[in-house]
């Protein structure tokens, strides 16, 4: 698998241009940093939060960055959703292997201002051996209604 069906999908309607870098299995953002030899501010990393209610939300940031939660919206709400809930929500996904295009996948977004000052980016293909290179203003154009705030520590 290059990609997911959701994230090559969301390209296409998005009209992006885009490459996909190839780099040996990793299993951790800042690890396919090292791996992919790109500098980690500018690998994006989701950590996907629920409320216990059924809600969720995508913080995407810079893999070098730990999400702080309680600069999230609402903090005292939020908790790191459970491994195990992740495959349900990302089921054309390898375990783990969270794209940062959470509006493709129905869920709301916040986005680390320190990512998005990038001139470039790079997301998870939806596996562990692909990464979706794209200029910033190409991603900001797939997900238009994130919300940028600060997120990290």
């Amino acid at each position: 698998m290059r990609m997911a069906r959701t994230v090559q999908r969301s390209l296409e309607e998005a009209h992006c241009e885009f490459d996909v870098v190839t780099h040996p299995h990793s299993a951790s953002s800042l690890e396919t940093a090292r791996v992919a030899g790109i500098p980690a501010e500018r690998v994006a990393k989701s950590v996907i939060l629920d409320d216990r209610h059924g809600h969720y939300l995508m913080a995407v940031l810079p893999a070098s960055r730990h999400l702080d939660l309680t600069k999230v919206r609402g903090s005292g709400e939020w908790q790191v959703t459970r491994e195990s809930t992740l495959a349900h929500l990302f089921n054309d996904c390898e375990r783990g292997a969270v794209p940062a295009l959470g509006e493709s996948y129905g869920l709301d977004m916040v986005i680390d201002p320190l990512l998005t000052r990038q001139k470039e980016i790079y997301v998870e293909a939806g596996n562990h051996n692909n990464l979706v290179h794209l200029s910033m203003d190409q991603y900001l154009k797939m997900v238009p209604h994130a919300e940028v705030c600060e997120l990290s520590q």
